[in-house]
């Protein structure tokens, strides 16, 4: 948890002034970062990278066909893993409007991008993901701090009474990387149970088709060219290698941040500042990370093209700087220990996670 000095909260008392104040903050950055055309689309990035993934997909079928039944195809199940990570990324893209003018376009791209090339569900996504950028980290309110297998807040850790359950509260941390090795399986899990429920869905007719392409053609290519325990195999290691992928790009951005109680009241510009947490590094970071690494940024900014957003970051930094508002960027070595500290410290009763000045000083 930061323990740096904030600045006034805005709005607390809420006074109409105060509300103006805080508008006024965040239109201003925004005036700023549109003058510097980092909202235009980038129609050359996005058309390579799109056409890459649709090559890419290609490649790991023609792989698949190549190796036969053979042993190797566990390491082209492991390729397979981040290039469906990396074509995700695109899906989240698409998800934020970052890659076409038009919403129609994005919608289309998210579900050919999620559902006929991944596995996932757009609209599931689309909706769990909507949420969270609304109120990360606020309790009961962001769905990515609402988990059956982790806790994250008191009232999740005080539900346990077993001996069992709070020793391994206690832990938790220590669980969570081996815990993502499921995480491809649970997202595969979610997109089929979304299309079959009877919640609402735009598109799920479609969403359905998409989907059964997929996983039934993916299913029949392994089984086709490898013996059944082989196949099996290569589907567990792809479905790893994908999870843990997936779950240690997007926990970096807000796990271990502040958490905000129920009852904060907090503007947009700290809300999303404050809760999110940027990787440092280079382009590299970048590639790897999905773009997900300027997560101030993007939470800020969500269709702001991806290739926008390191640009957009010293202008960001410098103007919360200005305004006194904490603005954290951290290693991803770094990040990923403030991840195993905080789950382990949610458990243990004897710590209090609302005792944190960013969350005091914004409760109502």
């Amino acid at each position: 948890m930061s323990t740096t000095t904030l600045p006034d909260p805005l709005p607390v008392d809420g006074s109409a002034g105060s509300r103006e104040r805080a508008v006024s903050d965040f239109t201003e950055l925004t005036r700023t970062v549109q003058a510097a055309g980092l909202m235009a689309r980038r129609p050359g990035h996005y058309t390579v990278r799109l056409s890459a993934a649709v090559l890419a997909i290609a490649g790991l079928v023609v792989a698949v066909v190549l190796v036969g039944d053979s042993w190797w195809q566990v390491a082209v199940a492991g390729v397979a893993g981040v290039i469906l990570t990396q074509v995700a990324f695109l899906g989240h893209d698409a998800a934020h409007r970052q890659i076409f003018s038009s919403g129609r376009a994005n919608t289309w791209a998210s579900l050919v991008l999620a559902n006929l090339l991944v596995g996932l569900s757009a609209g599931w996504w689309q909706h769990k993901h909507t949420r969270h950028h609304a109120n990360p980290n606020k309790v009961g309110a962001d769905p990515d701090i609402d988990m059956k297998v982790l806790s994250f807040t008191p009232e999740q850790v005080a539900r346990s009474e077993s001996r069992w359950a709070r020793w391994y509260l206690a832990h938790q941390g220590f669980f969570f990387f081996p815990l993502l090795l499921l995480e491809g399986v649970a997202l595969h899990v979610a997109a089929v149970r979304r299309v079959l429920s009877r919640e609402p869905l735009e598109r799920r007719g479609v969403e359905a088709a998409m989907l059964t392409v997929r996983l039934v053609g993916a299913a029949a290519l392994v089984l086709t060219v490898m013996s059944p325990w082989k196949a099996l195999v290569v589907a567990a290691v792809q479905l790893a290698v994908f999870g843990f992928y997936m779950g240690a790009s997007f926990a970096p951005n807000h796990k271990g941040m502040p958490l905000l109680p129920k009852d904060a009241r907090v503007d947009f510009l700290r809300r999303q500042v404050l809760t999110s947490r940027n990787i440092g590094g280079g382009r590299w970071v970048d590639v790897l990370m999905g773009g997900l690494n300027h997560q101030v940024e993007h939470h800020l900014f969500p269709s702001m093209p991806r290739v926008s957003l390191r640009r957009a970051q010293p202008l960001v930094r410098a103007y919360c700087e200005a305004r006194g508002i904490p603005y954290v960027q951290v290693s991803l070595g770094r990040s990923y220990a403030m991840i195993v500290r905080h789950l382990n410290t949610v458990g243990r009763p004897d710590r209090d996670l609302f005792a944190c000045p960013v969350t005091a000083a914004y409760r109502a």
